[in-house]
């Protein structure tokens, strides 16, 4: 079964942290997001995929020009957005059967054996999987009835416009019948125009709700849930590095004996911690940090290759690649992104 994976987006909700790389790319426990979509993926039987880019694709593409996950890729680069419907369209020639498509965003262990049940036990021609959820007004709702028929669909609404608690995840199965309701070269949107237009041709469109983690790192706070989830196991992904107890420490790691641990937390790949330093709960130190004598880092997320200086303190704050922190500062609820080169 094959898979289209959208990454076009530029991620303005989570910027600064998308400055100079692609929303799908954002770091989570020294990975991008959207390692772990194509690792679940792999993981439910999926042999290729393809994948939508646009803003700093060279990102995406560069990252995974090796394919050392296993699932084949194919990039489909636009020069211009064709919308999330579009983006398919423009790739149809891609599926022969049943397919799915996904969010590179989006954070999940969803189980997409059960869905893909679902949706070719109701014979239908493209289904949404849902998630229950209480913040709801960032994300498209859905209205089902007792069939799990959807009936009513509203994308991102008002306050007043509430009336269910069933988010859509931007994960979808589809018909290649589909795309006789797509027209080419056009921008067009899955939740703005392809399903209000099947629900008028009266196609019957189905809600899968989901029991699994989901949540969309689409800005700053489910940023940070979605991190902090993961190192608390609270979503089922192989973060490849062993744990002990509620800390994962990479084996190649360089922590003087002086230095103190609190989990849960996560220290990367060849991550240097020098004497005195304290590492506090919630502290998520990517591959090629250094953290420098007397620091402290808590309920914090810094990125690959910064460095830290001597007697710093961090607490809830989120650090970009190749930043330098100086010494004798404290930064609490800040994000850094600036480059130091």
């Amino acid at each position: 079964m094959k898979a289209f994976v959208l990454a076009a987006g530029v991620g303005t909700r989570l910027r600064p942290l998308t400055n100079n790389i692609p929303k799908p790319m954002i770091s989570i426990l020294g990975k991008p997001a959207l390692y772990y979509t194509f690792l679940n993926l792999l993981k439910n039987g999926f042999d290729s995929a393809c994948v939508n880019t646009y803003y700093r694709s060279d990102v995406i593409t560069d990252f995974f020009k090796d394919n050392k996950i296993g699932i084949k890729l194919e990039f489909s680069h636009e020069k211009k957005l064709l919308g999330t419907a579009g983006a398919i369209k423009n790739k149809e020639y891609f599926f022969d059967d049943t397919f799915l498509v996904m969010s590179g965003d989006g954070l999940t262990d969803i189980d997409l054996r059960k869905a893909i049940n679902f949706h070719n036990k109701k014979k239908s021609i493209a289904t949404i999987v849902l998630k229950k959820i209480d913040l709801r007004f960032e994300y498209g709702i859905a209205i089902t009835n007792k069939n799990s028929e959807i009936k009513t669909f509203v994308e991102k609404p008002l306050w007043g416009d509430v009336f269910d608690d069933k988010v859509n995840t931007g994960i979808y199965i589809f018909e290649p019948e589909v795309f006789k309701f797509i027209p080419k070269n056009k921008f067009f949107d899955f939740s703005m125009d392809l399903f209000p237009l099947l629900m008028k041709k009266k196609k019957k469109i189905y809600g899968y709700l989901m029991e699994e983690y989901w949540t969309d790192i689409g800005n700053i706070i489910e940023y940070k849930k979605g991190v902090f989830d993961a190192l608390e196991g609270k979503i089922k992904v192989d973060i490849g590095i062993k744990n002990k107890g509620s800390k994962y420490i990479s084996f190649n790691a360089k922590i003087d004996k002086s230095v103190k641990i609190q989990g849960p937390c996560f220290i990367g790949n060849n991550v240097i911690i020098e004497k005195n330093a304290v590492i506090k709960p919630f502290a998520v130190i990517s591959d090629n940090v250094k953290i420098s004598k007397n620091a402290s880092v808590e309920k914090s997320i810094i990125w690959e290759n910064s460095k830290v200086g001597n007697n710093v303190n961090i607490t809830n704050t989120i650090i970009g690649y190749d930043i330098l922190i100086p010494d004798n500062i404290t930064l609490f609820d800040s994000i850094m992104m600036e480059y130091s080169k």
